[in-house]
């Protein structure tokens, strides 16, 4: 937790703006740490260790605005630093939606924990975690004798945050977590070297999974041999958990403030619209105890609630913060997503494959871009043929092409399998004649 001094820090700090002119003023304290263990086939190839204190204040002074950040925590030159980024603030231009949220929009406490700390993470020592990493390499290490590189990682964090703002907020909030990662590259004939990977990631050590992680990643790397460039034309494209959330971030982007009030988003005016598939429904859920991404306020302050986002395709809610919000005057929602939940189907992404006369399944994007305005994208991407229900022909080297809305309409099913140590749970997804380009 942040500790009381660095509280009273915060708290003389915004004090101490406000007497040097600002009208308003929010002040956020930040403290961390995080380690790293990577080896490299059998050798520590890297040993990292840091640790963080911050100091962020947003200044408020006769209708400019100006956000300023130091690891100097001590007042006497705290005293010399804002002093002088108020006076800096006084020659930036007037902007009067540059304000603090209406106080009625902030969180006001009073809710149970999240338990989004693991209190472990003081007892656990460096030897173990290194450990981890040895034992993850070694689940594969000599077993196959076209593996050419193991590398194995692990790390872990812990962040604690305190923010106070002089019209009436006060929150903290702290997180941790866990991840051990295993790549592995192979030789086959010629000059190609596949490679893939596979992680687990957890907010508790008990939680995340130290088996089986080597072997996993290896497995998807072996599948690779043989791949190739196959015929293009629309096929049918089934992406798997790991990769969909892909295809959902040019559509969560189109839907902050800063997008709309540009008028850089294909979303622009459509909300209230039946814009995706009848099939996805997208709910943020803070709320849920010990996940990814929960949380009771935005980086604001205001209060974040269980809210759609999408129903039954239907566009529900745009992320526009305070600032943006202003500028477009319409009401603030909230800064932007915390944990995303897409409505599940019934069935696998193996049962899904298999009812597939010819398509293709993506386990990678490589690349690539969408553009913002129309919504056109095209991402590099591999995977496999998918022919009479079985995978086939490992593929890469090919590009998946289209229009995200044309994209999302033609999504015929999703999958009941969303990988649980993301903030965001989408699962396997389905869709119909989609554009792939190869030979």
């Amino acid at each position: 937790m942040i500790s009381k001094e660095y509280k009273n820090l915060a708290r003389w700090a915004m004090d101490f703006s406000l007497h040097q002119g600002c009208q308003a003023a929010r002040v956020s304290v930040y403290s961390g740490s995080d380690t790293e263990f990577e080896i490299r086939d059998k050798q520590l190839d890297k040993l990292q260790q840091s640790s963080e204190n911050q100091m962020v204040l947003s200044l408020y002074v006769d209708g400019r605005y100006g956000s300023f950040s130091t690891n100097r925590m001590e007042k006497k030159e705290l005293s010399k630093f804002i002093t002088n980024a108020v006076e800096s603030v006084r020659y930036l231009t007037p902007d009067t939606n540059r304000q603090l949220p209406n106080p009625e929009l902030y969180y006001k406490g009073g809710r149970p924990d999240l338990a989004l700390h693991d209190p472990y993470m003081e007892r656990l020592q460096p030897d173990e975690k290194l450990q981890l990493a040895y034992q993850a390499a070694n689940e594969i290490l000599g077993t196959d004798e076209r593996i050419l590189s193991v590398q194995s990682s692990y790390s872990d964090g812990e962040s604690f945050s305190y923010m106070v703002a002089s019209n009436g907020f006060e929150g903290e909030s702290s997180v941790s977590f866990y991840s051990l990662t295993v790549s592995v590259s192979v030789k086959e004939e010629g000059d190609t070297r596949p490679e893939s990977f596979w992680y687990d990631q957890a907010l508790s050590y008990d939680d995340l999974i130290k088996k089986n992680i080597g072997k996993i990643a290896l497995e998807r790397t072996l599948r690779k041999l043989g791949q190739k460039k196959i015929e293009s034309g629309n096929y049918c494209m089934v992406v798997d958990n790991l990769n969909s959330c892909r295809l959902l971030s040019p559509i969560l982007s189109a839907l902050s403030g800063a997008a709309l009030q540009q008028k850089n988003s294909f979303l622009l005016d459509k909300k209230g619209q039946q814009v995706l598939s009848e099939k996805v429904t997208l709910m943020d859920d803070p709320h849920i105890p010990h996940t990814f991404g929960a949380r009771y306020f935005d980086n604001e302050g205001v209060a974040t609630q269980k809210r759609y986002i999408f129903n039954k395709g239907v566009l529900e809610t745009y992320f526009i913060d305070t600032y943006h919000a202003l500028k477009m005057g319409v009401e603030p929602t909230i800064s932007d997503p915390s944990h995303l939940m897409m409505e599940k189907g019934e069935r696998s992404m193996e049962e899904m494959i298999a009812s597939v006369e010819k398509g293709i399944l993506v386990t990678g994007f490589n690349g690539g871009n969408s553009n913002s305005s129309s919504g056109d994208f095209s991402f590099g991407m591999e995977g496999f043929l998918i022919e009479n229900g079985k995978l086939t022909q490992p593929v890469s080297e090919m590009n998946v092409t289209g229009n995200l809305l044309i994209l999302w309409n033609q999504l015929s099913e999703v999958g009941n399998d969303p990988r649980l140590n993301s903030a965001y749970l989408i699962p396997s997804l389905r869709f119909e004649n989609v554009a792939f380009s190869g030979l």
